[in-house]
């Protein structure tokens, strides 16, 4: 059963490593904000479709400001910042950048949940920002090119954050599905205002294939998988498997797109897996 399962996690990894693939070659003919609202319009009513399948629990009203910020944090800001991100910077260096929210979270629990704070922790968040640094920089004193996609793509991190470390509460009283399709469908409501002025284009078959396997194979399939997982599995032997994304995505944006990797993008890549990894067995409660 583990190995059943630690196969469907690894596959989650590489759809998830080629969703970076998959909005650097769309914004070349979508709107980030198009495209982002068109992948959770298709992902949300079938979520909720799941969702109702399984019992999902009704979301009390109280609960609705705090969904709110859910949705926006990690659902509408997320994905706009990220796809903005990724059509200024390459699919490799979002990919790995994209992590540092393990790093985000740690700093977030400290101030907002009081959480213990370990050395290890430390370790980790200097680690960690050391490589965000390299990579944006590619080594030298002034901040490459891809700066201002680097930039978006650390924001949309930390708005991934701050929707884990507020979601925590809610996740005391209903299940992950639940919480996620209440997310998606709020998610989708909230792109509208940034729809304003966008043009309606005509999408390329091309285009379509990219938007499904973002609403498809990303947001329902891998989400679905990655909790029936957490339910068979330990959530750290799961959240190990998170660390393969920057690689599949290395690896698929050098096949894909001819991205160069340099030695830089390597480098920060090693030093950003380094801090979560330091930062992860902190929270596990490992102290030095």
């Amino acid at each position: 059963m583990k190995n059943k399962h630690a196969l469907i996690i690894s596959t989650v990894a590489l759809i998830w490593a080629g969703s970076f693939i998959a909005v650097k070659i769309g914004v070349g003919e979508i709107s980030p904000v198009m495209l982002a609202f068109l992948r959770f319009a298709i992902a949300s009513p079938i979520m909720f479709l799941i969702m109702i399948s399984r019992g999902g629990k009704k979301l009390e009203g109280k609960d609705a400001p705090h969904i709110l910020l859910l949705s926006l944090t990690g659902v509408t800001l997320l994905y706009l910042l990220q796809f903005m991100g990724i059509k200024y910077s390459t699919a490799s260096d979002s990919a790995i950048l994209i992590n540092t929210n393990v790093i985000f979270i740690a700093i977030l629990s400290a101030i907002f949940l009081r959480e213990k704070f370990s050395r290890l922790k430390y370790m980790g968040v200097i680690l960690g920002f050391s490589g965000v640094a390299v990579i944006a920089s590619n080594g030298s004193l002034t901040f490459s090119t891809s700066f201002k996609g680097d930039l978006l793509v650390l924001l949309s991190a930390l708005c991934w954050g701050i929707y884990s470390v507020a979601g925590k509460k809610l996740l005391e009283k209903y299940d992950a599905i639940t919480i996620t399709s209440y997310t998606f469908l709020l998610g989708t409501l909230l792109f509208i205002p940034f729809l304003y002025g966008e043009r309606w284009i005509n999408i390329s078959i091309k285009g379509w294939i990219i938007i499904l396997y973002l609403s498809i194979l990303c947001s329902v399939f891998g989400y679905v998988a990655w909790y029936n997982a957490l339910a068979e599995m330990e959530a750290t032997n799961v959240a190990v498997f998170l660390n393969l994304i920057p690689l599949f995505a290395i690896i698929l944006s050098y096949v894909i797109l001819s991205e160069r990797i340099t030695v830089m993008t390597l480098a920060g890549a090693a030093l950003i897996i380094s801090g979560i990894y330091l930062t992860e067995k902190g929270s596990a409660g490992d102290r030095i």
